[in-house]
């Protein structure tokens, strides 16, 4: 029947959650299907977050119909889970996703009244529920507080913390819902996962007791014997093996595990859970990719996160060109055979921060902490403390979970660890919180940090082994998502500033450097070259190392006339305000070019850095204003 005219019209019926709960038990299944096939059509199209959504699509359906949004609030950790929540919330239009003008990835409140949380860093979610419960129970407000958390989030520090807090709280009207389908991005780690997992096994083991019984009392007295000494055990191996105790001693209700893709159990244990009337956490085991076989086969991360692709297949619709991320996998496993010492870290992200390969290579030297940024970063000055030199990979974004780690742990015990930023500066359609703008401005801060932004291929490699010699700093190492630019060797180098371009305009023009840093370079040679076209002299400068400022290229910039600086981050404390500031004795007029004060939203990147104004067009455009300005004094 799933594929009736009755059956697609399903969705489009249930365009809020009252609809929702109007239908019969016997038609939520059609639309489970109807949800799945919808994902798997739209999302091949525009790409997203497609595994997770798979997953809870039965989740979401009853968390609809038991809780009555919005007046109940729910709020999902990370949010790249919420497709479904969209769609039955009225938001069916899926055919600019995560494109401008059209939905987040994410949940947004400015979408619906649904939306609670918008940023994706994990593990917070139930710290909004704390807080949220608090001041409804403060105001009198008898509605629910529902907090939706992935196993891997679970491992967070700060969910931890929050739990603590509700479990105290006997008379506030919370759930939280754990959904567990082993994974973050990839296989969750440690040992919250390993108690999960015992719970997902609690099933196995009543139905080995069970036969047990039956056997053991069939042979008499000795049977009876040896099944009065193991039901005696029961008890107690019960609490080794079900760490539903962990969260009840801990002060909080427990119902699961539930299958989460039966609908009939998931409402049961909700509406259960409602009834009790105080905190209770429902474990939910669900399937990652579940319905889309190629998902399903997918081991790596069950299509977590896909571009566009063949829905028959799940095969990329365009392959991807080698990228950055593919050339720092290549050059830390030949420097991991060089050197015994290199110790790589990841957080639940391994493969997509480029360490699966010297995983593979030498497994006992890469460390997955799962979400855990902090730790990763604190662990790191430790393994240093002993002799190792840790290369803790993160997308950029995610340092800031890291930063008081790597002020106070790392530098502060001037330990050499390396960081490795991937998806710096504006990633585009991933939206608000995954642009990695800010770790720029953040690294300034730290004393005896040095952060690099390579270029290119060579760039990137150089920095990598330039920085695995540092042994008393931690460095950075920042590089933007996708694919490689093509080469830019330097024409010559001024100490540690590589030259890019340098041409002479009319002889009586004024003199203009622009500091093109990293993903930036291509743009403000091409904005050079239109520059010298109409007689501007023009000189293009990337630093090897921007942070900190080196003295070589203060030196330089004070021969010109005037500098414009642009970078792939937050303006506000970045790179240009540092040579600015490096500047004001010498009186160079410096213009900072990157990304404004603000949470860009999703979009594609190409626009999203012209209309902050530092593509070509953008540098070109404020070279001439400042040269007018200049000119008008």
């Amino acid at each position: 029947m799933s594929g009736t005219r009755e059956s697609r019209d399903l969705l489009s019926r249930c365009s809020a959650p009252r609809e929702l709960r109007r239908l019969e038990r016997a038609q939520l299944d059609e639309l489970a299907a109807e949800i799945r096939a919808f994902l798997i059509d739209n999302v091949s199209r525009t790409g997203g977050h497609l595994g997770p959504n798979l997953g809870v699509v039965e989740l979401t359906i009853g968390l609809h119909r038991v809780f009555r949004s919005p007046q109940d609030t729910i709020v999902f950790d990370t949010g790249h889970q919420t497709y479904v929540h969209k769609l039955l919330t009225g938001r069916q239009d899926f055919s600019s996703l995560r494109s401008p003008g059209g939905l987040s990835g994410y949940p947004s409140r400015a979408e619906s009244e649904h939306d609670v949380v918008e940023s994706s860093h994990a593990s917070s979610s139930i710290a909004w529920v704390d807080g949220i419960s608090r001041e409804k129970h403060r105001r009198g407000n008898r509605t629910w507080t529902v907090g939706v958390i992935g196993d891997g989030a679970l491992t967070g520090g700060l969910a931890w913390e929050a739990l603590n807090n509700i479990a105290t709280a006997k008379n506030r009207r919370i759930v939280i819902v754990v959904n567990d389908n082993g994974r973050s991005y990839a296989p969750t780690i440690g040992g919250l996962a390993d108690h999960l997992d015992a719970l997902r096994t609690s099933a196995g083991y009543e139905k080995a007791l069970a036969w047990g019984k039956q056997h053991l009392l069939s042979h008499g007295m000795p049977g009876r014997a040896a099944y009065d000494a193991l039901h005696g055990l029961k008890s107690g191996i019960k609490d080794a093996l079900i760490p539903q105790v962990m969260f009840e001693d801990l002060g909080l209700k427990y119902i699961g595990p539930v299958n989460g893709h039966d609908i009939s159990a998931v409402e049961t244990a909700l509406r259960r859970a409602r009834s009790l009337g105080e905190p209770v956490l429902v474990h939910m085991i669900t399937e990652k990719g579940r319905g889309y076989t190629p998902a399903e086969e997918d081991i790596a991360d069950r299509f977590h996160a896909v571009g566009p692709i063949h829905p028959e297949t799940g095969l990329p619709v365009a392959p991807e060109r080698f990228g950055w991320t593919g050339v720092f996998a290549d050059e830390i496993c030949a420097q991991a055979a060089r050197r015994d010492d290199i110790v790589g870290i990841t957080a639940a992200m391994m493969r997509p921060v480029g360490l699966g390969p010297m995983h593979e290579a030498y497994p006992g030297r890469v460390i997955d902490v799962g979400i855990a940024e902090a730790e990763a970063v604190a662990s790191a000055a430790g393994m240093a403390y002993e002799g190792a030199h840790p290369v803790v990979a993160l997308y950029a974004t995610f340092l800031n979970r890291g930063f008081d780690q790597l002020l106070m742990d790392v530098a502060l015990h001037r330990a050499g660890v390396t960081l490795v930023l991937d998806r710096a500066g504006v990633t585009g359609a991933d939206g608000a919180s995954h642009n990695g703008v800010w770790d720029i401005a953040m690294c300034s801060l730290i004393p005896g940090l040095r952060l690099a932004a390579p270029r290119d291929e060579d760039t990137l490699r150089s920095r990598v082994r330039e920085a695995l010699d540092v042994d008393d700093a931690p460095t950075v190492i920042r590089y933007r998502k996708g694919s490689l630019p093509e080469p830019m060797p330097a024409l010559r180098t001024v100490g540690g500033v590589d030259i890019l371009f340098d041409e002479a305009g009319d002889p009586s023009s004024d003199r203009v450097l622009i500091v093109g840093t990293g993903a930036c370079a291509p743009d403000a040679i091409k904005a050079a070259r239109r520059l010298v076209a109409d007689g501007v002299s023009v000189t293009v400068a990337d630093p090897q190392w921007m942070i900190p400022i080196s003295p070589d290229l203060v030196s330089l910039a004070g021969e010109y006339d005037c500098v414009v600086s642009v970078e792939d981050g937050i303006v506000q404390g970045g790179f240009g305000w540092s040579l600015r500031d490096a500047l004001a004795e010498a009186r160079v007029p410096v213009r900072c070019l990157g990304v404004p004060q603000g949470f860009p939203e999703h979009g594609d990147r190409a626009a999203i850095i012209a209309r902050f104004g530092y593509d070509a067009d953008g540098i070109e455009s404020a070279v001439r204003e400042l040269l007018e300005h200049i000119s008008a004094r």
